[in-house]
C-alpha cells in the first residue's frame, strides 16, 4: 500500500508534508522543474514507505492511506501514479 495525496492538495501545495518526508517521495516541491504547473503535490507509489508523516504535517487534510481512501477519492491513487509515470 501506499499513501495518496488528494482533492484538498490542488492549488494549495503547502508543502508541509513533503519537508517531514523521510524517503523525499512527495513532489513537485517549491523550487523542482514543474511546480508552478502541478495543481497538487504528489507522493510517488513506489517509493512512499508507508510511514504517516505526511498525514500529521498536512494542514489541509489531503493525504490517505490507500486503504483507508473514501470512494469519492479514490482517483487520486491514479492520479499520483501518472504523475510520476509521465515525469
Amino acid at each position: 500500500m501506499t499513501y495518496v495525496i488528494t482533492s484538498a492538495c490542488v492549488e494549495t501545495k503547502d508543502g508541509a508534508c513533503a519537508a517531514v518526508c523521510p524517503v523525499d517521495c512527495i513532489h513537485p516541491t517549491e523550487g523542482e522543474s514543474g511546480y508552478g504547473e502541478a495543481t497538487q503535490l504528489y507522493i510517488n507509489p513506489d517509493e512512499c514507505i508507508e510511514c504517516d508523516a505526511c498525514v500529521g504535517a498536512c494542514p489541509v487534510g489531503a493525504p490517505y492511506a490507500e486503504e483507508n481512501l473514501p470512494p469519492e477519492l479514490a482517483h487520486f491513487k491514479q492520479i499520483n501514479a501518472d504523475w510520476f509515470a509521465a515525469g
